[in-house]
């Protein structure tokens, strides 16, 4: 395979996780007696562009269904980014109800809402059925589409190109990044914004966070990177802000090349400190394998420990992100009981892959568990408050990334 943005042959590996299926095609009991389908999940390094992503096996249409099952409004934590979002950047952009804003993968609604309840207009372009039926159950018009370069023609000439394009967490799900960035261009106004959130490379390495790699990501993006693609397509990266979301993302803010506004300093500042973390170095890429190990053997002796001590060990989430983790690790029922989780569309279905059981949160009120993982790490301090009553009957709560470790609570 040659790199989706460079075109240059992709000779090393970054990190190889054997099979799996992909991380959000949750089952039904009717699918337990068949055979999953699951495909290599190999993520390689361009030692040209450095982007890292996939080796592709399965196509888009493939991953984001009619069934879609990733409800972004299940997290309060990210409800509360979003509305800080859209209270910062109208400011800062002066929208006002003259403005249009366009949402590239707006899912369910979370963070358009926002725009709805201050009259500025906005559409959708959400591919799933399931979250674009909630968003429009809120009063958002939703376009039921992917975004590419097409589509973008299509919105330009019906005069619907965008004061500001916002994509959280939807670039690294692109597999043609550049028709993508493409289209991005065409959609945006002379004098337009573009916002893109995506989890941070650098952090990802750092803490270990390799569940965050999964069939739906084709790319795992820097700050270099991102900026290499967009200015290969006619935009240009001014301002970047690192994010604590997903356990360190970034906002970068983008506008076409020859806009006056200045590039600012924080742009220039973090592409330095990537470039000494090594993020052009072939080594820190090879040497992220053993710390993916460790994790891995640091939980399966945690729940292996707690299986001979008959103690009970129940995950919470069932996020992308744990199934990646768990089906890595090779963990089944005999060590993690079931999982539970807040949105309703994944209750009484099984995980890919280990077919653990997913359950109604109410469960934990009703049975006792000695051990509580928490799959998302990066909303543990949600789940603690939201399950606090779990203190009384002495359960503990445990991640594994970007180590393993009990979490800190307070009663």
């Amino acid at each position: 395979m040659n790199c989706r943005h460079c075109n240059t042959k992709l000779l090393h590996t970054f990190l190889d996780l054997g099979f799996a299926p992909p991380s959000n095609a949750y089952l039904t009991i009717e699918d337990l007696p068949k055979t999953e389908k699951s495909y290599p999940l190999k993520i390689m390094v361009c030692d040209k562009c450095w982007l890292v992503q996939t080796l592709d096996f399965l196509d888009a249409d493939q991953l984001f269904t009619s069934e879609y099952s990733y409800f972004s409004s299940t997290s309060s934590s990210w409800l509360d980014h979003s509305k800080s979002y859209v209270d910062k950047v109208c400011s800062m952009l002066a929208l006002d109800e003259q403005s249009q804003v366009l949402e590239v993968a707006s899912n369910d609604g979370y963070l358009l809402k926002n725009f709805v309840e201050r009259n500025i207009p906005c559409l959708g372009i959400e591919p799933t059925d399931s979250t674009a039926n909630a968003a429009e159950e809120l009063g958002i018009p939703v376009v039921r589409k992917f975004f590419d370069e097409e589509f973008a023609k299509y919105l330009a000439s019906k005069d619907l190109i965008a004061d500001l394009i916002v994509g959280n967490n939807v670039y690294a799900h692109v597999p043609d990044i550049n028709d993508f960035t493409r289209g991005l261009k065409i959609a945006l106004k002379p004098s337009g914004t573009i916002t893109l959130e995506f989890p941070h490379l650098m952090r990802l390495i750092e803490h270990g966070q390799f569940d965050t790699i999964y069939h739906e990501h084709y790319s795992y993006l820097s700050l270099y990177t991102s900026s290499r693609v967009l200015a290969n397509n006619g935009l240009r990266v001014y301002n970047v802000e690192e994010l604590t979301t997903h356990g360190g993302s970034l906002r970068i803010y983008a506008c076409h090349q020859d806009d006056e506004r200045q590039t600012h300093e924080s742009v220039e500042q973090l592409l330095i400190r990537e470039e000494e973390f090594g993020l052009k170095d072939l080594a820190v890429f090879k040497n992220f394998k053993s710390k993916v190990e460790k994790i891995k053997s640091d939980l399966l002796s945690f729940l292996i420990e707690q299986r001979k001590s008959g103690k009970s060990v129940v995950g919470y989430g069932a996020a992308a992100k744990g199934n990646t983790l768990l089906n890595y690790a090779g963990v089944k029922t005999d060590l993690l009981k079931y999982v539970v989780d807040a949105s309703a569309s994944k209750w009484n279905k099984y995980l890919p892959g280990s077919q653990i059981p997913i359950y109604d949160i109410e469960i934990l009120r009703r049975e006792e568990i000695d051990y509580l993982l928490i799959l998302p790490w990066n909303i543990k301090e949600e789940v603690i408050l939201q399950n606090s009553f779990l203190l009384d009957s002495e359960t503990k709560f445990c991640v594994a990334i970007p180590h393993f470790h009990f979490c800190k609570t307070e009663q």
